[in-house]
């Protein structure tokens, strides 16, 4: 047997030629940046005239990169050196920047990341939809920093003699591997304060050691923390919200002058300091419908509705309201939100409309996943009497999509505004009044 033969799975040996800690190395090119996309990624060209998505680049800069991935007609790579930087760029604020995988535009001021979002939504409309955005499309934007009430964070329990050793972080990109962090800059006050102080001692008995744990946080924006992990419910602080049982991570979330009933086992948006501008934003469409007999103020019907959040803030306008959400933790919540005169119904928001064809000049807000709206959803619409839609979107992309498909049924946008509800990332949620 050759002193040189090499099994899977078992580390190669070292030549001359071969140092045992060398990768193969990647190709790297030097390439000036010509926009940003959606994702955040910069975008260029190669000599040989594919596309590159590049990572952590801006536009105008001249970058040397490194691929990560190729096609043939596309491929992605990393900045490596900024040859020519952006006037633009800043110095990252986290030292996870890069490894934890979020906050992925930290290298971007943060006054100009609306700007540069609202840019890559223009073409995003403008490309799949084949749709000019309103000249007066606005980006609503909050603090930068310390804003986000809500995480998903990982425990882990480790021993040192005989005691226990609690730690957190983040899952890292397409990785179960963990970048654990001691203080996260874009963490509310509040989550950052429970970490550093109350949750080890309440996590450092509850995990088996060495074990790694997901857990979800949030915070109400008015200091009180909850935590859910797993099937197992906890309360964090304080009491539970009236008609939940008190092991629910339940609380009371102060928005807009209403009270809402939230926790941290269901989806609740995570930047509460921005909420109230896209609840006014929302509250404008509708009185817009309203006055100008587009819409009517017999029925609001709320598609997707999760906790009834709209449906809470607007059910004072209309003689009936019906929410649909298939979620059971959510729906629990609805009941407790809404008053008397509302509907909740569990269902697919999809079969619902189907089998509820609106026969009356409805009010009607929808706010799907990512995924945007079935193409049997917006069937459904097509079919309706429903002339005016509010569209509130996680997706700019599915959004567009879905926007080109309602235009052939004579939608029409009457008014886009943008909600950069997670600054230092490359996400933005909008909302669109479409009419016919």
């Amino acid at each position: 047997m050759s002193r040189n033969f090499y099994k899977p799975g078992r580390p190669r040996r070292p030549t001359p030629n071969r140092p045992a800690f060398l990768k193969p190395a990647r190709e790297t090119f030097e390439v000036r940046i010509e926009k940003m996309v959606q994702g955040g990624e910069g975008m260029a060209r190669l000599p040989d005239g594919r596309v590159c998505f590049v990572a952590g680049a801006l536009p105008g800069e001249l970058c040397k990169v490194a691929l990560t991935f190729a096609k043939k007609d596309f491929t992605r790579g990393r900045a490596v050196e900024i040859l020519e930087p952006s006037p633009d760029r800043v110095e990252p604020r986290c030292p996870l920047y890069g490894k934890c995988g979020g906050c992925s535009l930290q290298h971007l001021d943060s006054e100009k990341q609306a700007e540069y979002l609202a840019r890559v939504e223009r073409e995003n409309f403008r490309r799949i939809a084949r749709i000019d955005l309103p000249e007066d499309f606005k980006v609503h934007t909050g603090p930068a920093w310390g804003y986000r009430n809500r995480a998903r964070v990982v425990v882990t329990c480790d021993r040192a003699g005989e005691k226990d050793i609690v730690r957190f972080g983040f899952r890292m990109p397409e990785s179960n591997r963990i970048a654990l962090f001691k203080e996260c800059p874009v963490l509310s006050p509040a989550l950052n304060g429970f970490l550093q102080d109350k949750a080890r001692e309440i996590f450092a008995g509850k995990f088996r050691r060495g074990s790694e744990t997901d857990v979800n946080l949030f915070d109400n924006g008015a200091g009180d923390v909850r935590f859910y992990c797993g099937m197992d419910r906890h309360d964090a602080r304080g009491p539970s919200a009236p008609g939940i049982q008190s092991s629910d991570p339940s609380c009371v979330v102060p928005v807009a002058g209403k009270n809402v009933h939230a926790g941290a086992e269901v989806f609740f948006q995570s930047n509460l300091s921005l909420l109230p501008s896209l609840v006014q934003a929302v509250r404008d469409a509708v009185d817009e419908g309203l006055a100008s007999g587009e819409a009517s103020d017999s029925w609001l019907i709320d598609l997707f509705s999760g906790v009834g959040f709209f449906a809470a803030m607007l059910e004072d306008k209309f003689k009936r309201v019906t929410t649909v959400e298939r979620d059971d933790n959510c729906l629990r919540y609805a009941k407790i939100n809404l008053s008397e005169k509302c509907e909740s119904v569990s269902a697919p928001a999809e079969d619902w409309l189907q089998e509820n064809v609106v026969d009356t000049p409805a009010t009607l807000i929808v706010d799907p996943p990512r995924t945007g709206l079935p193409p049997s959803c917006t069937a459904a619409l097509a079919a309706s009497s429903v002339n005016r839609l509010i569209y509130v979107s996680c997706d700019p992309v599915t959004l567009a999509r879905d926007t080109a498909v309602l235009a052939q049924s004579g939608f029409k946008i009457r008014r886009a505004e943008a909600f950069a509800f997670y600054p230092q990332t490359p996400h933005l949620e909008m909302m669109l009044v479409l009419a016919r």
